[in-house]
């Protein structure tokens, strides 16, 4: 009983480490018109704290390849724009450089 109840422990300790570097890695969105943009998820993950969760699959279906979305979309809290408006993060109509490089 102790040594299910001790690998039962180490399970535990060993998947809260798998857990926390979940990712994806940095996504980049070509956009020709405004300078490409730099998704990171570690930044969202692991700065902003979010869970895969808060994106997966309700902003964006992990299955389907990602749809494009215009900016005037994200200002009316579609993409980016749900949490991106000014309150729960930065908002989108702010300062262009803040997602997009050239």
């Amino acid at each position: 009983m102790k040594k299910l109840l001790l690998g039962i422990l180490v399970f535990l300790f060993l998947a809260s480490f798998v857990s926390a570097k979940v990712g994806g890695g940095n996504v980049t969105f070509e956009v020709k018109s405004a300078g490409n943009v730099a998704f990171s998820h570690d930044n969202h993950v692991g700065g902003a704290g979010l869970i895969c969760t808060e994106c997966h699959d309700s902003l964006y279906i992990t299955k389907e390849k990602h749809k494009v979305v215009i900016m005037t979309q994200m200002q009316k809290g579609k993409s980016c724009g749900a949490c991106h408006n000014g309150k729960k993060a930065f908002d989108v109509k702010e300062n262009c450089s803040n997602c997009h490089k050239k």
